[in-house]
């Protein structure tokens, strides 16, 4: 009987599923619009963006290992590197354990955007969208987030 009644919930669930990834990719939208409203004012493409994101989380990446995190091809980082350090938002160091080694860097000017600046843009629309809510509306939606993401984590 259980076998029977999961079978015939499927396609429900499946067409729900559909509607709550849809929900959430509309949600991902909205959350990095303003972000990326500030990304292209600083004239970044999206290769460059996702650069600038794995050198500020791993400073003193090389460009190999920084070309395996973004899936791009060695030659092409070593382009967007070279624009991005002409720009002056990121430095190419020696490894001081190995000189034949470069080691890219975020700028200061970059760092702090990052530290100070970015936390509230990512957050910002969230933030807005919560304060339209009710206090019920908040605990619910975190509730129902946070229950979502454990079925999701569960093996």
């Amino acid at each position: 009987m259980t076998k029977a009644r999961t079978f015939q919930d499927k396609p429900a669930v499946r067409e729900q599923a559909q509607r709550v990834e849809g929900d959430l990719s509309a949600i991902r939208r909205a959350l990095r619009k303003s972000l990326e409203t500030v990304i292209a004012s600083g004239e970044l493409t999206l290769p460059q963006t996702a650069v600038m994101r794995v050198v500020v989380a791993h400073e003193g990446i090389s460009l190999r290992d920084l070309s395996r995190e973004v899936s791009l091809a060695h030659s092409t980082v070593s382009g967007i590197a070279d624009r991005l350090e002409k720009r002056g938002m990121i430095e190419r160091r020696a490894d001081p354990a190995d000189g034949r080694i470069c080691r890219i860097h975020p700028t200061k000017q970059v760092m702090e955007f990052v530290r100070d600046k970015f936390p509230a843009l990512s957050s910002e629309p969230l933030v807005k969208a919560l304060n339209r809510a009710t206090r019920e509306e908040r605990a619910d939606i975190e509730r129902a987030v946070r229950r979502l993401r454990e079925l999701l984590e569960q093996p």
